[in-house]
């Protein structure tokens, strides 16, 4: 899908479901968050050169919280801290999540940078609790919601958004240098990054398609542990959530659809996903932990 704010994205960004009081925050917060991902990732910038601009930013973002009515100049990006300054004098947004995923940048320009191979799937959730569950967890401050309960299960659902981010990604990570298939999930199958490429004979690309498929799978269950709070939180902003519940899900279902070769082929979603995604946001049929996918 593509949003209004100019980039490709899998899931509803301010859409008209947004209720409109917190639309300009959710604007916001957005612009404030694909900003550093330009800065860690776009253009020939070295990873040092990288580093010390996001330092920059995070300086502007700290002096935005601290004087949210007055904001200070920012001449580089006026077009974050202006409507980010607006955002937090209204809804006194929590500035350590916005922190936190500046944090989530710099650790991937590090690691980028080094080489670095994730562990496992729990070095990877402690990365989303950084990258991706912020953004989940600022939406429940927008919407006056902030019990254990439905701070875990965004959390869930936004890990999940991010790791099948991941699983649909691999090939266009592998060619940026970032790679986030776990150590332990390719020593299981002896496998080595340099294996998920289509020159590779078929007995490796089969396992390589166990790996995607095993870590999918883990993706979609984390994701069904998360789903219930769309079906608590009222209204618009629950409908929302059910889609970008049903935009994750979808992903996954394309992957399968490739045999789990994402390596190979990335999967997007597209209008023509848009009914079905509706029916089961309505209907919720593919929730049920039990049910296969398809």
């Amino acid at each position: 899908m593509t949003t209004e704010v100019g980039h490709y994205e899998n899931f509803p960004v301010a859409s008209w479901l947004c209720p409109a009081a917190i639309r300009p925050a959710v604007v916001a917060i957005y612009h404030f968050a694909r900003t550093a991902d330009d800065i860690a990732d776009e253009g020939p910038a070295t990873a040092s050169e990288r580093l010390d601009q996001l330092s920059a930013y995070r300086a502007a973002l700290a002096r935005c919280l601290a004087s949210p009515a007055q904001p200070p100049d920012a001449a580089q990006w006026p077009q974050v801290f202006g409507p980010l300054a607006r955002a937090t004098e209204r809804h006194r947004l929590p500035g350590d999540l916005l922190h936190d995923l500046l944090s989530a940048f710099e650790q991937d320009i590090r690691h980028t940078d080094s080489g670095h191979v994730y562990a496992d799937t729990a070095e990877l959730l402690a990365y989303c609790r950084l990258s991706a569950n912020p953004v989940g967890r600022l939406l429940l401050h927008l919407y006056g919601i902030h019990d254990d309960e439905s701070l875990l299960q965004s959390d869930a659902v936004c890990s999940a958004l991010q790791l099948i981010n991941f699983w649909q990604d691999i090939s266009v990570d592998h060619a940026r240098g970032r790679h986030y298939l776990p150590a332990d999930a390719l020593q299981g199958q002896g496998l080595r990054l340099e294996n998920f490429s289509a020159g590779a004979p078929p007995e490796v690309q089969e396992r390589c398609r166990q790996v995607v498929r095993r870590l999918c799978e883990e993706a979609r269950a984390l994701m069904l542990e998360g789903a219930p709070l769309a079906r608590r939180i009222p209204g618009r902003a629950g409908w929302e959530l059910r889609l970008v519940v049903q935009g994750g899900l979808r992903i996954l279902d394309k992957i399968a659809a490739i045999d789990h070769r994402s390596w190979l082929q990335r999967p997007t979603v597209g209008k023509a996903d848009l009914p079905l995604m509706l029916w089961r946001a309505v209907s919720g049929a593919n929730l049920n932990p039990r049910q296969p996918a398809g």
